[in-house]
């Protein structure tokens, strides 16, 4: 029945098309025409194409910023791609480089997460961590030995709060089919969301060719929030695992900071990062009292996604109790 509800988030459920760009320059009704065009070409045929050597350049000739008059000024923010959506409106607040296709990192473990939980496979299961598992394409670090065991529900939480890329690569390995089958569920799962410039490869993240846009992570976030063990997994400040031959617990803590502040109200949180892909955060949030999802893509700098997120909740609570006045039509060529 759960994975059932979750195929109503449609793309057409989402709406960013009522929203236009920020100020400064118009563009041309005829450049306006031909990129419109140009985005139902792609939508029709519903495929993403990756380039051999992903980069962090997007494939937008024009990138954009837009948002609502809130009577605070203009957004100002350094993550290159952002969406700040309103859950209750179903409509976005701020938008920028919305629909640039890119490298999404860790962001990939929500949906590693959705499958997980889809194929209703035991969570008390225990499974190890393999060989297999080690990340030989970034050497990235881990805190999970090969031949450490879990149960499938502990390597869950670890692969989302804390990001572990072994505990992803175990669960994807474990799953029916193995890894391929994992990876064949991984995409299906984003057509079944409306996730049109959406493609998954591994179920870490730590493949380059992991992608997708701003506007299609705000429906996989919308879909996460649905689950119960998602939104528990992602907003745990820290957790304790009792690993087996370790003399004491290892303690785990999530990647976002924020989780542990109690001046937000979150409802779902994921972090990511490699290279191409620059430094991501997602949220479902509360702040003043409005429903709302933060998509934050490739900020440069370490503490860049933490300090837009806090001006975003300034902004939204600076601005009458978070009610929106107007929407500003405009363009603005970043």
């Amino acid at each position: 029945m759960l994975a059932a509800s979750m195929a109503l988030v449609s793309y057409s459920a989402i709406s960013f098309a009522e929203t236009t760009s920020h100020p400064i320059k118009k563009t041309s009704a005829a450049a306006s025409h031909a990129s419109k065009g140009k985005f139902k070409a792609k939508a029709k045929k519903q495929v993403v194409h990756v380039s051999k050597k992903p980069t962090r350049q997007y494939r937008n000739t024009k990138l954009h910023a837009a948002s609502l008059d809130m009577g605070t000024g203009p957004l100002k923010l350094q993550s290159s791609a952002v969406v700040v959506f309103d859950e209750q409106t179903a409509k976005p607040l701020f938008v920028k480089n919305s629909t640039a296709t890119q490298s999404i990192a860790s962001i990939t473990k929500l949906m590693t997460a959705m499958v997980v939980l889809d194929a209703k496979l035991p969570m008390d299961e225990i499974i190890s961590v393999d060989a297999s598992d080690v990340d030989t394409l970034r050497n990235s670090s881990s805190r999970l030995a090969v031949g450490t065991s879990l149960s499938r529900g502990e390597m869950l939480r670890l692969a989302l709060m804390s990001s572990e890329n072994r505990a992803a690569s175990s669960l994807a390995r474990t799953y029916p089919g193995s890894t391929p089958a994992f990876v064949a569920a991984m995409n299906r799962k984003a057509v079944s969301l409306g996730m049109q410039h959406t493609r998954f490869v591994d179920s870490s993240g730590l493949h380059a060719e992991n992608v997708s846009t701003a506007e299609d992570l705000v429906k996989m976030v919308t879909a996460g929030h649905r689950y119960e063990t998602i939104r528990e997994y992602t907003t745990t400040a820290a957790h304790d695992v009792d690993v087996p031959g370790s003399r004491r617990n290892l303690e785990f803590k999530n990647t976002n900071v924020l989780v542990r502040n109690k001046e937000w109200d979150i409802g779902l949180s994921k972090t990511g990062f490699i290279s191409e892909a620059g430094r991501c955060l997602v949220m479902q949030v509360t702040i003043a009292s409005k429903p709302m999802i933060i998509v934050l893509l490739d900020s440069v700098g370490k503490y860049t996604r933490i300090g837009d997120a806090t001006r975003i909740k300034k902004w939204v609570e600076n601005t009458n109790g978070g009610r929106v006045a107007k929407v500003m039509k405009a363009s603005n060529d970043v």
